[in-house]
């Protein structure tokens, strides 16, 4: 489909970098987003580590980078020598952007203290906020943020507020249908609240009943009529990265806040790999599908 990229987090494959691009390589992918590789998280990666053992592999494999899987924002509030380290991580992460001719970095808006209305923190997470993007600004590389869970913007609402008030052209959304269903938001609701905002997508798919993660389709992510909408009506061009969330992978406990058990209830794939395989072609059947119509 024209002007429609399939991207995707690799570390859900395997740990091992060559690993990771030869098998999305094989199914046709020509891009990534690169959270982590050999066990290295993209925060903690130099720009020395990069130039001589990640570039070179990534371009035997001729696979682009499409964002950056940052784990930037995703800290307590209140911790504020965890946000100062970010701040520095985050410039680092600008620089190694621009080494992959990258244009994306996602991040995410910050835990707030449990039991308590986020919404008392809005003030706190402007500023932090702002601070980051002040920096992105600074190296002309796009912040997307995630509507993560447990984060102050994991609803539809608070997101549309961090795009409203820290309007900025460096700062965008990530639109993810799982996260939103695992919230109890309804994703069609929060895409008519952000659509206009939204440069990038993941592909990932949730059920309400039990929050368990579930092949692209088969779930209450809409992701067929939203994706449909998006292409077909608004003239969505940009990547879906695919996040499958079939299988326990290694650092998967660093990306969830709460026990993985509970979204990932049963491997659905024998492998990394495999699951890789089956949300692509899920999703590569759904592309087909809204490409064939009138």
């Amino acid at each position: 489909m024209k002007n429609i990229m399939i991207s995707g987090f690799a570390d859900e494959i395997c740990p091992d970098f060559s690993q990771q691009l030869k098998t999305v390589s094989q199914l046709g992918m020509k891009y990534i987003s690169l959270r982590s590789a050999n066990g290295i998280n993209v925060a903690d990666m130099t720009a020395d580590l990069l130039q001589n053992d990640l570039l070179p592999i990534l371009r035997s494999y001729n696979i682009a980078v499409s964002s950056l899987g940052s784990p930037i924002g995703k800290i307590d509030i209140h911790d504020d020598a965890a946000f100062e380290k970010q701040l520095q991580q985050l410039e680092t992460l600008c620089q190694l952007a621009a080494l992959l001719n990258c244009a994306y970095i996602r991040i995410f808006s910050f835990y707030t203290p449990e039991n308590e209305d986020p919404d008392r923190y809005k003030a706190a997470v402007l500023k932090k906020m702002s601070a980051f993007i002040e920096i992105a600004q600074e190296h002309q590389i796009t912040l997307i943020h995630e509507n993560e869970k447990d984060i102050f913007g994991d609803t539809g609402r608070r997101c549309q507020l961090l795009l409203q008030e820290l309007k900025n052209p460096w700062f965008k959304a990530a639109f993810d249908f799982a996260n939103f269903v695992q919230c109890g938001e309804e994703p069609d609701e929060c895409w008519e609240l952000l659509h206009e905002d939204v440069v990038y997508i993941h592909i990932k798919d949730a059920l309400h009943s039990t929050g368990e993660n579930v092949l692209c389709g088969r779930g209450d992510g809409q992701i067929e009529p939203l994706l449909r909408r998006a292409i077909k009506q608004e003239g969505y061009q940009g990547f879906l990265t695919l996040e499958p969330h079939l299988v326990q992978f290694d650092s998967l406990k660093q990306l969830e806040k709460k026990s993985p058990d509970e979204i990932i209830k049963n491997d659905q794939a024998a492998s990394g790999a495999e699951a890789y395989r089956q949300q692509y072609e899920a999703l590569s059947a759904i592309l087909e599908r809204i490409d064939q119509e009138a």
